[in-house]
């Protein structure tokens, strides 16, 4: 479609969602024709309609926004994939929560400190320049700031009033400043189609077609006149400030490079670096050398006076005078400080970028007190050489910014806060934190305790495909990809072969590797690629054989996180305090029904303290419902989420553990394959292992028997055919056997209460990031 096409859009042109659409239709440039409409919801929310050029039409008002985005490359859906999708979440939640709380004439002061919190250190909702978002809930609140009054207003939401004023200036509407006593009519929009009617009128013209033109018209072009003449002094002075900018910017750099260029220091190879104690290397494997390297996180008071080599990052340096300099050098979770003197050796220290990687020749010194901003703090470096081998250029995030805690911030509001989005779009950064290096270290300790432990208890490690034939547990949350002639799915669970494993003789069997889940899930615990640890075992009486292994499993890796990585726990703990995890061997289990009566006679006692402190009317009517659920709650009912947090924290205060398993769950809400209670059809042997009110492992005895199997599935219309291959995986002689999947994220997540799962992943996969 063209968008020279003129667009028909019935709406009331006086309402918020009239005034979005013809708002984005001015920015992006599109002709729009305004009718009436007097279509509504029925809780009494407009439904505007555009009809297209080709005859058809789309309905309501975030579908048009999107419509009319998509139609010029005008950027009001975001300027990459991330900003769209937050675009669209911001839209679903304006319509959602914000348009019909206004509706009902609720009180706004919840919605505007959500926005005053939100635009902190923002200019516009999303990215950096205006989108949808800003347009959709700008129109929202408009009348209700204008009733207020913008000036009343600001006194307590001055960043909102800022944003408001600024979205305000680009849509070209206007905001009153002090408060009305009765709203305002309906105000009409003039389409960009009719402006060339408003200039024609405004200009000479015969008496009676001057008297016959419409008052309303004749004004806006004056007032666009009247504008325009605004806008050229205004853009002359931005002009005039932009080039004084330009230029002190320009005389900067000059300094800047001179400055440099003084101490820049001689560019050398591994050839002839020893015959300057300072200079730039650029190592490109020309000879060996025979330096000793010492790591920084080892180096003790003991080894006073010793002379050690040093390869680490600047994290940062601070000059004293023309003589002296200090450097903070960083490897992996140990920092160090290391002291640099003399002229010409301490200028080119102070001038290296931070995040340059050094090569550091010195001595070991104990200074007289301890250095408090280093972890090594009973050592210092007396640098006697210092060579640069990777210099690096202007950082996009820094590195101090991104390593502060919530105590950083609450101590001084107004620092840097690096947002989620930046830190992963700049992750080979953000991975470079203290606390980063910790959580990945940790990670790495999760998969080699679960390794340690398996091989020690008679298990082999097997590794199965992730490109199969078909959908590993069925249903739609599969990845399709082209594969030749044909198609083949990315596997979303090694189930089916763990199992086929076992049938080959394998009596005990692990692996870990990817699992792909095709779910448009944006929570902070789901991912569509996440690193599973899978185990499937026969056994020989009853499948709490597996479970018992399962809780063997966990106090392993838990315990050896604990005494094997304390460094590395305590270095997450500076940016993220956390307390420590709680668990006992053999762990608690709970029967499912066991646990819903728990949660029942508990649950409503903690919610109800909750609502008496809510912080306002949309978290108090969140938990009124989660409220009415848990007293409703049935026996046979699956756990909601919310359900699972809360009686992690009912456990946790009642038995004083975090980790605990809930065994026995309905048939309804487990796989056709799970063996079924053989007391009572409607419960089954499966179970999942919770920590910190999160669920981390699920599984279950297996049919192994392939009538049974066969006739599961029709009873739940899934036809025998279409899982033949693994009905048959059971005909030649088959063990009783079950096993469970851990998400191994989820395990870092939860063991160091991190509130999202993308801080344990290094480069989390969801429905809106797939980079870097």
């Amino acid at each position: 479609m063209s968008f020279q096409d003129q667009l028909c859009l019935a709406a009331d042109a006086g309402s918020a969602a009239g005034e979005k659409i013809l708002a984005a239709a001015r920015l992006a440039g599109i002709p729009v024709k305004l009718t009436a409409c007097n279509r509504q919801t029925p809780c009494g929310l407009p439904v505007p309609e555009l009809q297209l050029p080709n005859g058809n039409k789309v309905r309501h008002t975030n579908a048009i926004l999107r419509r009319v985005a998509h139609v010029t490359e005008c950027g009001l859906l975001g300027n990459t994939f991330v900003e769209e999708g937050q675009v669209d979440s911001w839209l679903e939640w304006i319509v959602l929560e914000v348009d019909h709380q206004l509706l009902d004439g609720g009180s706004c002061d919840s919605i505007l400190q959500t926005m005053e919190t939100h635009l902190k250190t923002r200019t516009f909702i999303v990215g950096q320049r205006m989108t949808l978002a800003d347009i959709s809930m700008a129109c929202s609140l408009r009348k209700t700031l204008e009733k207020t009054g913008v000036d009343e207003t600001r006194k307590l939401f001055p960043n909102t009033v800022r944003w408001f004023l600024t979205c305000v200036h680009h849509m070209g509407q206007s905001a009153s400043s002090e408060p009305v006593k009765e709203p305002s009519g309906s105000k009409t929009q003039i389409s960009s189609k009719a402006a060339p009617k408003a200039q024609a009128a405004s200009s000479p013209a015969p008496k009676a077609q001057a008297e016959s033109a419409s008052p309303s018209v004749s004004a806006d072009a004056q007032a666009k006149e009247g504008s325009s003449k605004k806008d050229e002094k205004k853009k002359a002075k931005e002009a005039e400030k932009k080039a004084k900018e330009d230029e002190k910017k320009k005389r900067e750099e000059e300094q800047r490079a001179a400055a440099d260029a003084k101490h820049k220091g001689p560019d050398l190879t591994l050839t002839n670096f020893m015959e300057h104690t300072f200079g730039n290397v650029f190592i490109q494997s020309q000879c060996k050398t025979d330096r000793v390297w010492t790591d920084v996180g080892r180096l003790k008071a003991s080894e006073k006076d010793k002379q050690v080599w040093i390869r680490a990052r600047v994290h940062n340096s601070r000059k004293q005078g023309n003589k002296l300099c200090f450097l903070t050098l960083r490897q992996d979770v140990a920092t160090l400080q290391a002291v640099v003197f003399g002229p010409e050796m301490a200028g080119y220290a102070g001038a290296l970028p931070d995040e340059s990687v050094v090569d550091i020749f010195g001595k070991v010194a104990c200074p007289d007190a301890l250095i408090q901003s280093c972890t090594q703090s009973d050592v210092e470096l007396a640098v006697e050489r210092i060579y640069c081998i990777g210099r690096s250029q202007a950082l996009p995030l820094q590195l101090a910014d991104a390593s502060r805690s919530e105590a950083d911030f609450e101590k001084d509001p107004s620092l840097v806060r690096v947002g989620q989005d930046v830190r992963l779009d700049n992750r080979v950064i953000d991975l470079r934190t203290v606390a980063n290096q910790a959580i990945f270290r940790i990670q790495s300790g999760v998969c080699m305790l679960f390794r340690e432990y398996l091989l020690q208890n008679a298990f082999q490690e097997i590794h199965t495909p992730k490109l199969i034939g078909g959908a590993s547990e069925g249903g739609a949350d599969v990845f399709r990809v082209d594969y030749f002639e044909g198609s083949a799915f990315l596997a979303q669970s090694p189930q089916l072969y763990k199992q086929m494993a076992l049938m080959t003789d394998m009596p005990r069997v692990f692996e870990i590797g990817p699992i792909f889940r095709s779910e448009k899930s944006f929570t902070h615990r789901h991912m569509t690629e996440f690193t599973g640890l899978d185990i499937e075992m026969t056994f020989k009486d009853h499948y709490h054989e597996v479970l018992d292994v399962l809780d063997g499993l966990f106090n392993h890796i838990f315990t050896g996180l604990t005494q094997r990585f304390s460094r590395e726990i305590e270095a997450v703990k500076t940016q993220y305090p956390l307390e420590d995890l709680k668990w006992k061997h053999p762990c608690l289990r709970l029967k499912f029904s066991e646990a819903v009566a728990l949660l029942r006679k508990k649950g409503p006692a903690i919610l109800e303290q909750r609502l008496k402190t809510a912080e306002n009317d949309y978290e108090a009517n969140i938990i009124k419902r989660h409220l009415e659920s848990v007293k409703a709650h049935e026996e046979e009912e699956d756990i909601s989420t919310e359900d699972e947090k809360l009686l992690g924290k009912i456990i946790h205060e009642e038995y004083g553990e975090d980790l605990y398993i809930i065994d026995k769950f309905p048939k309804d809400v487990r796989p056709f394959y799970t063996m079924p209670d053989p007391d009572d059809a409607k419960w089954t042997n499966a179970y999942d292992v919770f920590l910190r009110g999160e669920e981390i492992t699920s599984g279950a005895q297996r049919i192994h028997d392939p009538a049974m199997l066969k006739a599961k599935a029709e009873a739940l219309g899934i036809p025998a055919a279409s899982i033949q291959s693994y009905i048959d995986a059971f005909k030649y002689g088959s063990y009783p056997h079950a096993g469970a999947g851990i998400g191994m994220e989820r395990v870092v997540m939860l063991f160091l209460n991190l509130n999202n799962i993308r801080k344990s992943s290094m480069f989390p996969r969801d429905p809106k990031r797939i980079t870097p």
